[in-house]
């Protein structure tokens, strides 16, 4: 004789899980049971200062130089017009976005030339790289004409060299 549906429902309900519990085993990705006293203990040993981090490392200068040269290939020439010789990168994809494209593309520029003066370049390197920045963002902010401008001018590409000439005549 089948047991009325009500019974079997009142048999298999377990009250509702509390803050901080768990049923059956904790399981890791390799299906071994992890014991629920590693992870307390694990929790309480766990800290991190978000005040000291810093997201790129200790990188030397040449590895910052470096970086800073692979972002300005990526934003200025990283593609190829299919057929043509014609490079362009990031910077001319987002700048048809009018005004937040300009906006955005400048901002990543500036990004650069920040890194530049913390790899300690002087005043008029820098003020070099701001006015690329400036004409970049004026010339870039005039619809399609400003556009095509941009990624020929390639203002990131000749921040890179000039920050790359400063230091080479640097002695080490």
């Amino acid at each position: 004789m089948p047991m009325p549906r009500n019974d079997i429902d009142s048999r298999n309900r377990r009250p509702p899980l509390g803050p901080g519990e768990a049923r059956g085993p904790i399981i890791d990705q390799e299906g071994r049971e992890i014991p629920p006293e590693s992870l307390e203990q694990g929790f309480r040993e766990f800290r991190f200062d978000f005040g000291s981090a810093n997201p790129f490392g200790n990188l030397s200068r040449e590895q910052r130089l470096a970086r800073l040269e692979a972002i300005a290939k990526l934003l200025d020439v990283a593609f190829v017009v299919p057929g043509t010789n014609l490079r362009y990168g990031i910077d001319g994809i987002i700048g048809l976005i009018p005004v937040v494209g300009d906006i955005i593309v400048t901002g990543l520029s500036l990004w650069l030339v920040h890194e530049a003066r913390a790899l300690g370049a002087p005043w008029h390197v820098t003020a070099r790289m701001l006015g690329n920045v400036a004409f970049q963002g004026v010339i870039g902010s005039v619809p399609i004409a400003g556009d095509a401008i941009d990624i020929l001018y390639r203002a990131n590409m000749r921040n890179a060299r000039i920050l790359r000439r400063w230091l080479d005549k640097r002695p080490s």
